[in-house]
């Protein structure tokens, strides 16, 4: 078979069936084979696992996924692309397209068609909405084993940062609460058809198989979290006591803190995973 991972065949299959990317979808089409070949091998994909690719586009990491993987379950929300991946993934029988929104597919289903057994998620996600489907993966408790993603390079140095770093923030934090996330590669906007106006990286998320850290309540920890980086110029106790929701004053803020041994003056960029679960459970006393 001829594989989609190059321009000319990519090219190709778009004429075939007159269509091109869809901005609205945030669709930009892999076109080199080193790429995708090297998001199957980050991903770890062997014949003894389901792969769930969200966003298969025409096809060309799929077929990939369908070469070294026993399942792959692939959710396209765009209809008009349904026959081209008919097409595209017609000699393959360990395939199965599910044309649905990720964000309104029940995830426990996709593991259930496994045996119960955990999955693993590949994708090239679309940047617009890359933050949404990544905690609706770790969120649904859904039996993930890891997700490995394209994403905008920025959103992957977010990802992976840690205190004290400029890229450090609430999307650092969610992500590390559930998962050890490694930047596999870099990709230049010349990998995809049509070229992206940013580069790309991929990222390897490995879930934990519990979170890691324990607080008595994991939304008023993200509460805090998002709060604490909402305007992050400001010192902690000023973002958390203007914020209702969390009930609590400037000066019960600065108690927690000089508890907890860190400046009573701190801003939320300089504090660890560990120590924003050890001031919620504090505050939330």
């Amino acid at each position: 078979m001829a594989y989609l991972g190059n321009a000319a065949r990519t090219k190709e299959v778009l004429a075939k069936y007159n269509m091109s990317a869809k901005k609205k979808f945030g669709q930009n089409f892999l076109i080199d084979s080193h790429v995708l070949e090297g998001i199957v091998e980050a991903a770890g994909v062997t014949e003894n696992d389901c792969v769930l690719e969200i966003g298969p586009g025409i096809g060309s990491l799929t077929q990939y996924l369908c070469e070294a993987a026993g399942k792959v379950m692939a959710v396209e929300i765009d209809k008009t692309l349904i026959p081209v991946l008919a097409d595209t993934l017609s000699e393959y029988r360990n395939v199965t397209v599910i044309n649905e929104d990720i964000l309104k597919v029940d995830l426990d289903t996709i593991v259930a068609e496994n045996g119960g057994k955990p999955i693993k998620v590949v994708a090239n996600l679309p940047y617009y909405i890359t933050t949404p489907i990544i905690m609706k993966l770790f969120e649904s408790g859904a039996k993930i084993e890891s997700i490995t993603v394209m994403v905008q390079k920025e959103v992957a140095d977010r990802m992976a940062a840690g205190p004290g770093n400029k890229d450090y923030g609430s999307l650092s934090l969610a992500v590390g609460y559930y998962a050890e996330a490694n930047t596999v590669m870099d990709v230049p906007p010349s990998s995809f058809i049509p070229q992206p106006g940013v580069g790309s990286a991929v990222v390897n998320l490995v879930r934990y198989t519990e979170p890691r850290v324990t607080v008595k309540d994991e939304k008023y920890l993200f509460e805090i979290v998002r709060t604490s980086f909402n305007q992050r110029r400001k010192t902690l106790s000023n973002s958390l006591s203007n914020n209702p929701s969390l009930g609590v004053s400037r000066d019960q803020v600065q108690e927690a803190l000089v508890k907890m041994g860190v400046d009573e003056k701190a801003r939320g960029e300089i504090l660890t995973l560990e120590q924003f679960a050890e001031l919620s459970d504090i505050l939330q006393r």
